[in-house]
């Protein structure tokens, strides 16, 4: 299924309470001082420069998938970034490397790039939003994150009014995170990939994936064959967008994984003996993930579980917090966040974090 931005059904009015609810896969927001649309690059940076003359704060949206934006809107100007197109800037027997405009809905790339015997971004098929939004997040799932194939970002500099390219190297990749994550400085233009040039996926990572496939950890099967298993796993889970879904009028997982050093894993091992051995997985530093999806079910927070004014835990997947009524506030879903952060903390000593961006609003 291919990914969608998120528009509005009918035509924006900047002074309607719903204007930036119908650019967000939650379906919630407040109104927008302007909104601006940009087709290129040249317009997406004329844009930017332009509210900066007259000194109004800008909000970069594009697919509208990992943000989470308050009851009072974004006062200033919303760039919606809508630049499309791909195309090969580098070759040689075994990689090619394509150069992917920021507004390129993900997983059209993700298919474009199967289609043509690409392998890379595979078990990357059904996330929402925009491939400029990848390199921002270190988007991953399923074994795979962009940071293993992304070479360059180009982008706005918005500190000295320059456009350049940052190396991968430079771009300080890390779980869910990068230098751009919690950073105005830089506006993503373009992304650089270098993708194998094999009919075969790269070795499957992920044990769920693995059983999906009939396959073991570590076998490569057919792109075709891990595209269409991956996708039939997120949309399991609500995690493809579908209109006639309300579990997918959501940001996909709300929380990280959180990540524990050695001595704070001991501890949480002590408060969940009960509860048997807990799911986790080691990470470099002698840190050690945990899942939060465990946690919050643990805490008790199971799916279904509703918030006030409509909101819910996905009757599909614990880390997906849902618009279930279409008509809910910003503030429901932040009570409902703070409530599961909370609860977890209390029952584990553990403190989730929240992974999309929230604009005009915390928990």
């Amino acid at each position: 299924m291919s990914d969608v931005y998120a528009q509005p059904t009918t035509g924006v009015d900047a002074t309607d309470m719903n204007a930036l609810a119908g650019y967000t896969t939650l379906r919630m927001g407040g109104p927008a001082g302007r909104i601006v649309p940009g087709n290129s690059a040249e317009e997406i940076v004329r844009a930017v420069r332009e509210a900066g003359i007259r000194d109004e704060p800008v909000l970069i949206l594009a697919g509208g998938s990992n943000v989470v934006i308050g009851d009072a809107g974004f006062p200033g100007t919303v760039v919606l970034v809508r630049s499309r197109g791909l195309r090969v800037v580098a070759e040689d027997t075994d990689t090619v490397t394509v150069r992917v405009e920021a507004g390129e809905p993900w997983d059209e790339l993700v298919a474009a790039t199967v289609a043509n015997g690409w392998s890379g971004l595979e078990c990357l098929s059904g996330v929402p939003g925009s491939t400029g939004a990848t390199p921002i997040q270190n988007v991953g799932a399923y074994g795979q994150e962009v940071a293993e194939t992304i070479t360059g970002v180009e982008v706005y500099d918005r500190t000295d009014g320059t456009v350049g390219r940052i190396d991968a190297a430079d771009c300080g990749f890390a779980y869910r995170g990068s230098i751009f994550k919690y950073s105005d400085r830089w506006l993503v233009l373009s992304v650089d990939f270098r993708l194998a040039r094999s009919p075969l996926s790269g070795p499957v990572r992920y044990a769920e994936l693995a059983r999906a496939l009939g396959v073991e950890v570590g076998d490569q099967v057919p792109l075709a064959d891990a595209r269409a298993t991956v996708l039939r796993l997120r949309a399991g889970k609500g995690m493809v967008l579908d209109a006639a879904d309300p579990d997918t009028r959501s940001v996909g997982s709300f929380f990280t994984n959180p990540v524990l050093d050695r001595a704070a894993y001991e501890l949480f091992r002590e408060r969940a003996a009960d509860l048997g051995e807990a799911p986790s997985w080691p990470c470099p530093g002698d840190m050690v993930k945990l899942s939060a999806a465990w946690l919050i079910d643990k805490a008790g927070f199971g799916k279904s579980h509703p918030g006030p004014g409509g909101v819910a835990i996905s009757s599909k997947h614990t880390l997906a917090l849902t618009n279930r009524s279409g008509r809910a506030a910003t503030a429901d879903l932040v009570a409902l966040a703070r409530q599961i952060r909370d609860g977890v903390h209390t029952r584990f000593g553990v403190t989730l974090h929240p992974e999309p961006v929230l604009i005009n609003c915390t928990i």
